[in-house]
């Protein structure tokens, strides 16, 4: 009889989640298609991989986090003010943005995307927030472990 796969660094899972903060759901794949990533390639936070480590296939957990344990706390510095000359640059001249608004803008170096939350509007420029919008709070993360390789 072979024994039951458990989550190792590096595994390749099959599962459902629900992440949670204090508003409610962030993202819910109960419902739908399941999610499948590899431990260790940066699609989950170091912390909400290390509570996985050792789960097996089949197990359905919920797993809290405490306060900035998951995303980390917030930093001021991520709060950065954007000319909106230079928006209209890198998008839509016309576009329009609203408070919690998400925007997503080019890495620097073209290699992928980075997005911020619109926290602030201003004549000339926009104040947008490039923290995770978890981070500095208390999570929770429901898990059914469907498949591990």
């Amino acid at each position: 009889m072979q024994a039951t796969p458990t989550i190792e660094a590096g595994s390749f899972l099959t599962l459902h989640y629900r992440l949670s903060g204090p508003q409610g759901d962030v993202i819910n794949t109960f419902g739908g298609p399941p999610a499948t990533l590899s431990l260790g390639n940066a699609e989950l936070s170091p912390a909400i991989e290390a509570r996985l480590l050792g789960l097996a296939e089949g197990q359905h957990v919920t797993l809290h986090l405490a306060a900035g344990e998951a995303f980390g706390e917030r930093n001021p510095a991520m709060l950065q003010w954007v000319p909106k000359q230079l928006l209209a640059t890198f998008g839509d001249a016309d576009a329009s943005y609203l408070l919690g608004e998400v925007v997503e803008f080019p890495a620097p170096d073209n290699a992928g995307k980075y997005a911020g939350a619109v926290a602030q509007l201003g004549d000339d420029a926009i104040l947008f927030d490039f923290n995770h919008p978890l981070a500095g709070k208390a999570v929770s993360m429901e898990v059914h472990v469907i498949g591990v390789l």
